[in-house]
C-alpha cells in the first residue's frame, strides 16, 4: 500500500481528501501544520507528499525545501488556494511534481497521483548511473557529479535528466516528459519544464561537449560529443 503524507489545516477538507484516498487504498498520513508534517519526515518514508502551502506556522514551500535535504527522492504536489501565475512557477521551482489550486477536483488529483506513484516506483527499477560526457550522474541519488565538485538535484530535475539520458543523441518527445514526468500538458507545465531544462543547461555546463537543444514544437535533444 502506497504511503501519502498529507498537509492540510482545514479539517474539513483534510478530513473528506484523507477520506477519499484511503477509499481507493492509499495509507493517508495526515498533519496539520508543518512542524507535525517535518517530525513525520523524519521518522518515517512516504511515497508521496501532498502539500498545502498557507499554514499557521512553517509554509508549505519550507516544509519542501525540508523533504529535499531529508528524503530527496520523494515527490510532492502542492495544493493551494493561491492561484496567481508566480506561485505557480514558485511552486514548479520548488521541485513540485504538480501544483494544484483549490477547490480540488478529487478524479483529478486521484489521477495525477496514480501516474505520479506508478512512475517514482518504477523509475527505482531501472538504470540509476549514467555517464553524461565528463559528469556522472546518479538518479538513485540525485546527484551530478562534475570531477571532484557534486550538485544536488530535485526529484522533477533528476527524473528530466534521466529521461533525456535515456534519449541520448535522439529526440525527447517534449509532450512524452510532459505526461509522464508532470502528468499534465497544459502551459504552467510547459513553462515549468522549460525552467527545469534550463536549470539542467546551467548545471551541465562545465563539459562544453554537451548540449540540450531545443527542437521547436517537437521536444529536446541531449547532445554529448562534438558531432
Amino acid at each position: 500500500m502506497h504511503k501519502i503524507l498529507l498537509l492540510e489545516d482545514d479539517q474539513s477538507f483534510g478530513y473528506i481528501l484523507s477520506e477519499y484516498l484511503m477509499m481507493h487504498g492509499y495509507e493517508i498520513h495526515w498533519k496539520k501544520s508543518g512542524k507535525e508534517a517535518l517530525a513525520a519526515i523524519e521518522k518515517q518514508n512516504f511515497d508521496l507528499a501532498i502539500l498545502d502551502i498557507m499554514l499557521p506556522d512553517i509554509d508549505g514551500f519550507e516544509v519542501a525545501e525540508n523533504i529535499s535535504r531529508k528524503q530527496a527522492s520523494l515527490p510532492f504536489i502542492f495544493l493551494s488556494a493561491k492561484s496567481l501565475k508566480i506561485d505557480k512557477l514558485k511552486g514548479y521551482k520548488a521541485g513540485a511534481f504538480d501544483y494544484i489550486t483549490k477547490p480540488v477536483d478529487e478524479e483529478l488529483l486521484l489521477a495525477k497521483i496514480k501516474v505520479l506513484v506508478g512512475n517514482h516506483k518504477t523509475a527505482k527499477t531501472e538504470t540509476s548511473e549514467y555517464e553524461i560526457g565528463e559528469y556522472l550522474f546518479s538518479f538513485s541519488l540525485q546527484k551530478l557529479t562534475f570531477k571532484d565538485q557534486s550538485t544536488k538535484l530535485t526529484s522533477r530535475e533528476a527524473a528530466l535528466l534521466q529521461m533525456l539520458c535515456e534519449h541520448k543523441n535522439q529526440l525527447l518527445p517534449r509532450k512524452k516528459a510532459l505526461r509522464e514526468i508532470w502528468g499534465n500538458v497544459d502551459e504552467f507545465s510547459r513553462k515549468s519544464m522549460d525552467v527545469f531544462i534550463s536549470h539542467l543547461r546551467k548545471y551541465l555546463s562545465k563539459d562544453k561537449s554537451i548540449t540540450i537543444e531545443n527542437i521547436h514544437g517537437k521536444g529536446f535533444v541531449l547532445k554529448v560529443g562534438k558531432d
